[in-house]
């Protein structure tokens, strides 16, 4: 029974379920729609992309002050309330007509977002579940890697019958689902605290102490290199696989394999258990971002090395959801998480905001070959600061 208390038993599934539905649709509704929601609105890709740039921008900015909110105990409320105002927004954004509008309404989601991923019901499993946190957490990155897998085929059906605008319309009900989840996980979680468990609440100048730490930087910097990486390559992955001589099926059907590749490194990772340290699982999930921009770059010679990059990619990037929250943990302590690990995420959140951007910049600059390095670079970079903190850190 201790054990099933230490990882969070059936309330875990429960958030990993939520996580998947709020994820397929309030991320990737976006991409599956996008052809039905130019036909639908008349606007060009890079016009309806605004809409989600500022939301990743609206979640940067608040994702500090909402960890803030999980060490003061309130992290079952957001992951309870948020949900539907994010399903209410999405809703809108089926009956907007105006730009102003729709920028208006991804800016709510920005705001729900970043009291409702990832970021928050990992603080919150974190502060619930102190070191059986990382179980935790692996089994709903496990189950919320399928989120792509429910959304783009499910957009591809809603778009057809519904219009773009309509699907999103369906995909909001889809949410309204996580309410309920989310609220018996977090009352199951709250029922089974044990004495000495669940962390007490962050000291004034937590934040500040671990401003000062290298520590900090070097796993913010780290981090956001790899998020750039992935943000780029997988915007872009198509245009890129073409490059290397695939048609369109084959580029589709290897783009595929990227996530399936991440719940395979989910898996591989959830099996190693506390025999594989965090630092040096971390050391290898980035090293292998590095193999797969090196694949990227030799499928040039021999086009197929596209399936291998995308093992390599999804497997490696696959595990940074999981292992970044552990290793703020175990680095930079677990008092204070919520707050500590929202100023860490902001940088990655604003890599993945920026990705597109950079990589069109990139394309007109260099064209593919320029991308190609600049991943590579990024990668390196990565992998590099992490071995430094291997190296200061003995055990991580």
């Amino acid at each position: 029974m201790a054990g099933a208390t230490e990882k969070g038993g059936a309330a875990v599934w429960l958030l990993a379920v939520g996580q998947t539905l709020i994820y397929a649709g309030s991320y990737y509704s976006f991409p599956a729609l996008l052809p039905d929601l130019e036909a639908a609105t008349g606007w060009s890709k890079g016009t309806l992309a605004l809409g989600p740039t500022l939301a990743f921008l609206v979640m940067a900015g608040l994702t500090p002050f909402t960890g803030r909110l999980v060490d003061r105990g309130l992290g079952g409320e957001m992951l309870t309330v948020l949900p539907g105002m994010m399903a209410l927004a999405v809703a809108g954004l089926g009956l907007v007509e105006s730009l102003a509008g729709w920028l208006a309404l991804w800016a709510v989601i920005g705001v729900a977002q970043a009291g409702s991923l990832y970021e928050t019901c990992f603080a919150f499993l974190t502060r619930r579940l102190g070191y059986g946190a990382r179980a935790a957490i692996t089994r709903v990155t496990l189950v919320a890697g399928f989120a792509g897998t429910l959304a783009f085929p499910l957009g591809h059906w809603l778009g057809q019958v519904l219009g773009g605008q309509g699907a999103l319309v369906a995909f909001a009900g889809l949410m309204v689902l996580v309410i309920p989840l989310n609220r018996v996980a977090v009352r199951q979680l709250r029922r089974r605290e044990r004495p000495g468990t669940v962390l007490p609440s962050a000291t004034p100048g937590m934040l500040q102490a671990a401003l000062r730490k290298p520590a900090f930087w070097i796993i913010a910097g780290g981090f956001t290199a790899v998020y750039l990486n992935h943000g780029v390559l997988l915007t872009y992955v198509l245009v890129l696989f073409a490059d290397r001589g695939a048609d369109p099926t084959l580029a589709a059907i290897a783009a595929a394999c990227i996530g399936p590749a991440q719940v395979a490194g989910r898996l591989v990772l959830l099996a190693a258990g506390a025999r594989l340290s965090t630092g040096r699982a971390t050391v290898m999930s980035m090293g292998g971002v590095v193999l797969a921009s090196l694949l990227l770059i030799l499928a040039g010679v021999a086009w197929p090395l596209i399936f291998a990059f995308a093992l390599a990619q999804g497997a490696g990037a696959g595990l940074m959801s999981i292992l970044r929250p552990v290793l703020i943990a175990e680095v930079l302590g677990r008092e204070g998480f919520g707050v500590i690990s929202g100023a860490v995420a902001v940088a990655p959140i604003l890599a993945s905001a920026a990705a597109p951007s950079v990589g069109a910049a990139l394309l007109a600059l260099g064209g593919p070959g320029l991308v190609y390095a600049a991943c590579l670079v990024l990668a390196a970079t990565g992998l590099g600061l992490m071995l430094v903190l291997l190296r200061r850190r003995d055990g991580v």
